[in-house]
């Protein structure tokens, strides 16, 4: 599933393809998403594109009156292609733009989603009751200490809930847990003030770090020229079991956390 870095690589890639031109059409092929594509995408037909923003895993592409949602889902992703260039069997929806150029969302699972945001996004059911961004001012140590208090979830399951804090998921949670030192199944309010602030800028660290080399292609993800993300390649604990820590040397252990697989090292990790 594409995650924040993912989702970020995606944004800077379609970004400099839509700020400030016209969308001349949106052709919706199968509205049969996560949710129906609803009728009123056809608003953004005429307008210009000021801005592609993107809040936790969903770009937001602000027009002059209103916002395209959309979400990548499981399996999503968007590609530049030339207009007139022939469908292929996944490829849901088209964003045509006035220079001769097509926003392709292609959507195997079709999970993704596309929607249409008339006033303030922020009021929206799906984005009202998220938690901060990783990569803002409001993320911070002494931000998670405060919301961890009295909790006994694992703590590899507290960053990676939505309400505490966006985009730390599977993969990101796993690497920033081993830099940080903290084993995955410690319960989140017995972890103290100074540990937080080691995980909080580790998770910042793995983000911009993944965000750099364009993402983790683990199974579907490129980004929106085709590319895959190499961060993979940097991966100290994730998909690893039984391969030496790459600290202490010790094999590494892999067990479901919350339903999700979790690596880490028991030796350096407490």
């Amino acid at each position: 599933m594409p995650e924040l870095p993912e989702v970020e690589t995606t944004r800077r890639g379609i970004e400099p393809h839509l700020k400030g031109r016209r969308m001349d059409a949106v052709e919706v092929r199968d509205s049969r998403l996560r949710w129906p594509v609803p009728d009123a995408v056809q608003q953004a037909c005429g307008q210009r594109v000021r801005a592609v923003e993107r809040r936790a895993k969903y770009l937001l592409i602000r027009l002059e009156s209103g916002t395209l949602m959309l979400h990548l889902g499981m399996s999503g992703s968007l590609r530049v292609v030339p207009a007139g260039h022939e469908p292929g069997k996944h490829d849901h929806v088209d964003l045509h733009i006035d220079n001769g150029q097509l926003i392709r969302f292609n959507d195997p699972r079709r999970f993704g989603s596309l929607l249409w945001l008339e006033s303030n996004d922020k009021d929206h059911p799906l984005l009202s009751n998220l938690g901060p961004e990783p990569l803002s001012a409001d993320f911070s140590g002494d931000y998670l200490w405060q919301c961890s208090r009295h909790r006994r979830v694992a703590i590899k399951s507290f960053v990676m809930n939505g309400h505490i804090v966006v985009g730390v998921g599977n993969i990101y949670a796993s690497e920033a847990l081993f830099r940080a030192g903290i084993h995955p199944l410690r319960a989140a309010g017995r972890i103290s003030k100074l540990r937080y602030q080691w995980l909080a800028s580790s998770i910042r660290d793995v983000l911009e770090e993944a965000i750099r080399q364009g993402g983790t292609t683990l199974r579907d993800f490129a980004s929106s020229d085709g590319q895959p993300g190499y961060f993979g390649q940097d991966l100290a604990v994730y998909g690893r079991e039984g391969l030496p820590c790459i600290q202490c040397q010790s094999p590494l252990r892999q067990r479901r956390i919350g339903q999700r697989a979790s690596y880490y090292c028991s030796k350096c990790q407490r």
